[in-house]
């Protein structure tokens, strides 16, 4: 029987799987979490690493035992419900995370968050700092990414509205603001995305089902899954939001996982819906970004330095 010290091994941040599991069982056995699925009349068991695991989405006809969530508890693997295709049954239903309980977490960064979050202007300047590194962070991806580069996607094309975006951050007076600049270059690199990959007339719509929307939906969920998990594990609730509105449930999960969905998701949701690939080779191309470019170490990254940047401040 693996021990909590055995499965807590591996850093959060470190961890390479996120999965998403449909038509089966998910199950403890022999001191491991398993799941169970028919194929031709047989049933086969299939191990789910669960030490080196951030997250696991059960999609339609899955179920999980409370055995199986005891040691996924135990390893401080974030569990969600969703529709199939890992997005909700509704484009309006946020996925419900259940997180281990844990009172044991540590306290810093939450003390930190709050030593700033009551205070707008300091709030203000956290969301633009977010904002700033989401853009750096779209630089990085797209100035080293050989495969963007060969699908036609190049830095120069774009560094200057997202050179003008940050200009707007910076002059930005109130959040309302903040989120329409954030809007105004979404909407600018889903043009310049589906020009690149050919799929001109594109709109965004949570609803549609044409690849690239789905595609979308799919892998922001995977986002929201790496942000879910890294604000669990640093302790910091959920609500207490710095961009997007302060009463949306869950809010501060959308933004943090707003630093990597325009560099990891977006050019890529285009481009697999370009090449005709199916949901499991997005996803698996979207997981293999997050390990290349290290989304779960920048996320917690700058989660940390915003929560402990005023508290030493005050300190000093």
């Amino acid at each position: 029987m693996q021990q909590l010290t055995d499965l807590k091994a591996i850093l959060h941040s470190k961890r390479a799987n996120i999965y998403y599991l449909e038509y089966c069982r998910v199950m403890q056995k022999d001191g491991r979490v398993l799941y169970l699925s028919e194929a031709k009349k047989e049933y086969q068991y299939w191990n789910i690493p669960i030490a080196n695991t951030t997250c696991l989405l059960l999609g339609t006809g899955t179920s999980i035992t409370q055995a199986a969530m005891r040691m996924l508890a135990q390893a401080g693997v974030l569990v969600g419900f969703s529709g199939s295709g890992a997005t909700p049954l509704l484009a309006a239903t946020e996925v419900e995370w259940l997180t281990p309980q844990s009172e044991y977490r540590p306290t810093e960064y939450i003390q930190g968050w709050m030593s700033f979050w009551f205070d707008e202007a300091k709030r203000l300047d956290v969301a633009k700092r977010f904002q700033v590194a989401r853009i750096n962070f779209i630089k990085k991806v797209y100035s080293k990414d050989r495969e963007l580069k060969l699908a036609g996607f190049n830095l120069e094309e774009i560094e200057p509205m997202l050179d003008k975006s940050i200009n707007a951050i910076y002059n930005a007076p109130n959040v309302g603001k903040l989120l329409q600049s954030e809007a105004d270059l979404t909407k600018k690199l889903y043009k310049y995305s589906a020009k690149t990959t050919n799929q001109i007339g594109f709109t965004r719509e949570h609803n549609s089902t044409d690849d690239a929307n789905a595609f979308l939906n799919h892998g922001n969920y995977l986002a929201y899954g790496l942000a879910a998990s890294t604000l669990w594990v640093l302790g910091i609730p959920h609500g207490f939001a710095v961009i997007h509105g302060k009463t949306r449930r869950g809010a501060l999960v959308f933004d943090i996982a707003d630093l990597i969905k325009d560099a990891l998701i977006l050019p890529w949701a285009f481009v697999c819906a370009s090449e005709k690939m199916d949901e499991k080779g997005f996803r698996a191309q979207c997981l293999q970004n997050f390990v290349d470019y290290k989304a779960l170490d920048f996320m917690f990254n700058e989660v940390k330095e915003v929560a402990l940047f005023y508290k030493e401040e005050k300190e000093s």
